[in-house]
């Protein structure tokens, strides 16, 4: 995210339909391999566990069906193919773990109380899958890994923009030297969320430097599949309810 703005929702204003099993497993699921498998805590993760079942763009492209990973540099024993799924539940750290968890917590309970519990397993986990291979088109021959749920948690953004369209949403902003907490639009924060994911994306392919960082074309290929698949997994569309006037707090 570009660093003169960022985006941090708290709350949103639609009630949940039911109690989210499924949201509430893919959080304790994410949680629990950041500190089980990865070893992870306030200094960080074993990184050697986070490399081997992150997938890496090389050895997508290259030995997509190889039973170990084939990346210079990169080793890993686990399987190219498996890696498009484990890397979803992989961190880098306690804040990439809990910025992912905070927008799944807000925006996951209502996508997923709209379509059948299982298929919104499948949306999530197609979500993720997109996402990867979207940063793989980007840098075929990458050998840095990925690893992140944002590709995922992107796909339910974007199903939670076309469901809920007249959504509110309690907000963090930071804009410079702007800081404040105030209901918007969840439009608003998505579209916004998205066109720092683009611009950022943007730079980065226009930009000489190499090496790690965020992986933005995960982000958009993620958000885009929700935008245009959401409707083919839930059974019914809700726009919930009419937006209220309300102070915004500051």
């Amino acid at each position: 995210m570009a660093s003169w703005a960022a985006v941090f929702p708290i709350k949103d204003n639609i009630p949940n339909p039911r109690l989210p099993w499924v949201t509430l497993a893919l959080i304790a699921a994410n949680v629990l391999v950041y500190f089980v498998v990865e070893h992870g805590g306030l200094r960080g993760v074993d990184e050697s566990a986070v490399i081997d079942y992150s997938a890496v763009p090389y050895a997508i492209t290259h030995c997509p069906f190889a039973s170990t990973g084939c990346a210079p540099g990169v080793p890993s024993d686990t399987p190219t193919l498996l890696t498009l799924f484990t890397s979803m539940f992989m961190h880098g750290g306690l804040l990439h773990l809990g910025g992912n968890m905070l927008f799944l917590w807000i925006f996951g309970p209502n996508v997923e109380g709209s379509m059948n519990r299982v298929l919104y397993v499948v949306f999530y986990l197609a979500g993720g899958l997109v996402a990867v291979l979207g940063q793989t088109v980007v840098d075929p021959s990458s050998t840095v890994p990925t690893v992140g749920a944002s590709g995922a948690i992107a796909a339910v953004l974007g199903g939670y923009a076309v469901l809920f369209p007249r959504a509110r949403v309690l907000t963090i902003i930071f804009i410079i030297f702007f800081f404040g907490v105030v209901e918007l639009p969840a439009l608003l924060v998505l579209g916004f969320w998205f066109v720092l994911q683009l611009l950022s994306g943007l730079n980065e392919v226009s930009s000489t430097a190499t090496g790690g960082g965020v992986a933005y074309f995960a982000h958009i290929g993620g958000f885009v599949f929700g935008l245009a698949m959401v409707r083919a997994f839930a059974a019914s569309r809700r726009s919930g309810p009419p937006p209220a006037r309300r102070v915004p707090a500051f």
